[in-house]
């Protein structure tokens, strides 16, 4: 069950925060709670979209989400607000208290025994002291937007979008957790247009990092974006048929997702993965190994503890090609009979479940060019549209567009396309490049899949 009382939040310290929550746990425990945990989520962002030497929306939000679950026996509730005045307070943990007796009964429910929580974890440089102002925002997507606008055969701009987030992460449990983080997160992304008429194309580039120094350059973006537009000029639509298909690092990493999806302990738990039965064996080619590292410096989903206060570890998910583990929390564990992974993830307003930290899948050995120099006729995919994957079957159909590959090389560019096969046969017939960046925090490099069903739509 849950519940959400609403007023103007406060932003607090860490400090200043984890000693709040914990006075929060500790009335719910005299309240008649058995166990308790609370969560608070402080954050700043601030926004600028810019469009023809405009700027057209600049937004500064502040928020402030405090959540607590409580625990009776194996009955569970979780109330959220956003106010921390005491009156709200008391009214959180009676609600909760109440919310949790006349809810069913789950025997899975409960936080982590005393022994198993963290107690230190390492520094990773998760928090950037430089906080930029809307001025300095304003100028990197003027920037942008005109190294975009400079490229030849670009002809309109749909702007671009640069932001900043400070958020602060506090948490505490009855069991004796007690533990908090800040992280930071900037991003710039350009997209324009490039013809006329029914010949018109688009693309973009974006760029998010934790640290305002490690980001390209505005103009560095917004060049790419328009150098990408304008290679897809002419594009055309290819006939029917079965052929090796390549996934730029874009859209790599969508694979990924979809491997995180298919290993949460809560979807095998339910038992509607099309992995459901595959741990320990090989469902990957042994050349391939992917990683989940919670530990990356700088990395856009590390984290110091997980949502219920557990420490991860860094571990190979898939290694030499074969399935290790699922994504669990402590639930799906325990219906599982088995141990948290540590990758339970939370919100104020929801109990944890199981995602992925950074998330990866190991370079290979071969350039781009080489993974494909033997591929007589192939798809080179850049950009990926709709939804279309069965987490059930694992059933693959895309909209897609990118580049044709003649011979080992890009040809001419394709649009209107469809890709289709099934996550089983394609994860099998993987092969990847040596091309792996650090961009979004799930990431592949280059990657080659066999014997894809492509058509023109």
């Amino acid at each position: 069950m849950a519940s959400n009382l609403n007023t103007k939040p406060e932003i607090s310290s860490g400090p200043q925060a984890t000693e709040l929550l914990n006075d929060l746990v500790q009335k719910a425990r005299k309240a008649g709670a058995d166990a308790a945990d609370a969560v608070l989520i402080d954050a700043t962002s601030l926004a600028v979209g810019y469009r023809l030497g405009k700027v057209e929306t600049l937004e500064r939000s502040e928020s402030g989400d405090l959540g607590l679950r409580v625990f009776v026996g194996k009955q569970q509730a979780m109330v959220s607000a956003t106010d921390r005045g005491p009156k709200t307070l008391a009214e959180l943990v009676a609600r909760s208290i109440a919310m949790a007796k006349a809810a069913p009964g789950d025997e899975f429910c409960g936080i982590a025994d005393a022994s198993l929580i963290a107690r230190e974890w390492p520094h990773m440089e998760l928090a950037d002291s430089h906080e930029p102002d809307a001025a300095e925002l304003i100028v990197k997507a003027r920037d942008a937007e005109e190294a975009a606008l400079s490229v030849k055969n670009v002809t309109n701009s749909e702007g671009a979008e640069i932001g900043y987030s400070h958020a602060s992460v506090a948490f505490v449990a009855s069991n004796g957790f007690n533990g908090h983080y800040r992280r930071t997160n900037y991003s710039l992304s350009v997209s324009v247009l490039a013809g006329e008429g029914t010949g018109m194309e688009r693309d973009y580039d974006f760029a998010s990092r934790v640290y305002s120094n490690d980001m390209p350059s505005a103009t560095t973006i917004g060049k790419r974006a328009g150098e990408r537009t304008v290679k897809r000029l002419g594009a055309r639509k290819m006939p029917t048929g079965q052929i090796s298909v390549v996934f730029d690092p874009r859209v790599s990493e969508s694979l990924m997702s979809n491997l995180a999806g298919a290993i949460s302990g809560a979807s095998i738990a339910r038992g509607t993965s099309f992995l459901k039965d595959k741990l320990g064996q090989a469902i990957f080619p042994d050349t391939i190994t992917i990683v989940d590292d919670p530990f990356r410096p700088r990395g856009m989903r590390s984290r110091p503890f997980d949502g219920e206060g557990l420490l991860p570890e860094k571990r190979k998910i898939i290694d030499k090609g074969v399935l290790t583990t699922w994504l669990l929390d402590l639930r799906s564990a325990r219906q599982l009979k088995m141990k948290s992974t540590g990758h339970a993830s939370r919100s104020a307003g929801s109990p944890p479940s199981p995602s992925p930290s950074n998330f990866y899948l190991e370079a290979g050995k071969l350039t781009p060019q080489e993974l494909m120099h033997d591929i007589k006729q192939g798809f080179y995919v850049t950009e990926l549209m709709g939804h279309g994957v069965n987490g059930v079957t694992g059933d693959y159909s895309r909209a897609a567009s990118g580049f044709w590959i003649e011979n080992g090389m890009i040809s001419f560019p394709v649009s209107e396309m469809t890709i289709a096969g099934n996550l089983k046969d394609m994860f099998r017939n993987i092969a990847a490049a040596n091309n792996l960046e650090f961009l979004y925090g799930i990431d592949a490099p280059t990657l080659r899949i066999e014997g894809m069903t492509v058509a023109g739509i």
